[in-house]
C-alpha cells in the first residue's frame, strides 16, 4: 500500500495501465488545447471533454468514480485514469512530469 505524501497523491484506479507524461490542468473544455500525450488533469469530465481524450496519455480528475464519464471514456480508449484525487488541479501544475498507475490510484511527481 503506498502512502501519499509531498509527492505521490492516491486516489481511486478507475482505468488500467501505467503512464508517465507532462501536466495540463483545464477547467474549460472549450478553450483547450491538450498536446498529443499530456496528463489531462481536471476537475471533471463530461460529454464536451470527450475530444480531448484522443490525444490525452493519461487522466486525473478531482471527482469520479468507476461508472463515471471520465472513467468509462478513458477505459473506451484505453488511457490510464485515477479519479477521487482531492484538489489534484491545485496540488499539480501545467507542465510537471508524473507517473500514473491506473491500476493502483497512484500518481507519482517526478519533477
Amino acid at each position: 500500500n503506498t502512502k501519499e505524501g509531498s509527492n505521490v497523491l492516491c486516489g481511486e484506479p478507475v482505468s488500467p495501465g501505467t503512464y508517465e507524461g507532462r501536466i495540463r490542468i483545464i477547467h474549460d473544455p472549450s478553450k483547450a488545447k491538450l498536446s498529443q500525450g499530456e496528463v489531462l488533469c481536471c476537475h471533471g469530465t463530461d460529454p464536451s471533454w470527450t475530444p480531448l481524450f484522443l490525444s490525452a496519455g493519461a487522466l486525473v480528475m478531482e471527482v469520479g468514480s468507476l461508472m463515471t464519464h471520465g472513467s468509462v471514456v478513458a477505459r473506451e480508449y484505453g488511457i490510464p485514469a485515477v479519479m477521487g484525487l482531492n484538489k489534484v488541479t491545485e496540488r499539480l501544475t501545467t507542465g510537471q512530469l508524473v507517473r500514473i498507475d491506473g491500476s493502483s490510484g497512484v500518481v507519482e511527481i517526478i519533477d
